[in-house]
């Protein structure tokens, strides 16, 4: 029986530095070339949206980008079109170290088991989640300059894997 997709761990992707390395990636498929004006397209690696798919989570774009991922992303990447997290509109800035996404995703996820991919996360952001969010989560630090990796993608599986979640 298939698991109830609302049921299942969350991934929250961003997009820059995570699915789009600020370097390029040695000997990487790249999606397609971009023909959108953004010359980074060039460096989405097609195998990702392959592997992302096969984690069976709910994928769901937590990046500034927002619906655009939808239209730009997705398709170079093979991938459907995601749920969005919608940012609010406001320029505070947290002052205790939090990245600005992290109670925001924490919120989004009500509980479920959640991986937060981005190039962004910190200690702090562990520690925070750790402490006050009640479900299992993992936030690893994706290097910027490599994107995805697979030692990364072998994280999250043994993750997913693991017995903290249900069903594991």
């Amino acid at each position: 029986m298939l698991p109830d997709l609302d049921e299942r761990p969350l991934i929250f992707l961003d997009v820059d530095g995570t699915l789009i390395p600020f370097k390029a990636r040695p000997g990487s498929r790249t999606a397609c070339p971009s023909d959108s004006g953004n010359p980074l397209l060039d460096r989405l690696d097609s195998n990702d949206g392959r592997r992302l798919l096969e984690l069976d989570c709910q994928l769901v774009w937590a990046t500034t980008w927002m619906a655009k991922a939808n239209e730009v992303v997705s398709p170079r990447l093979g991938l459907p079109d995601l749920p969005v997290v919608e940012w609010p509109d406001s320029d505070d800035t947290r002052t205790d170290g939090l990245h600005w996404k992290t109670a925001l995703l924490a919120q989004w996820a009500d509980g479920r088991p959640f991986v937060w991919l981005d190039d962004e996360t910190t200690e702090r952001d562990r520690r925070w989640v750790a402490d006050c969010y009640p479900g299992p989560a993992l936030l690893p630090r994706i290097e910027p300059t490599v994107g995805l990796t697979e030692t990364d993608f072998s994280a999250i599986h043994q993750w997913l894997s693991g017995s903290n979640l249900p069903g594991g």
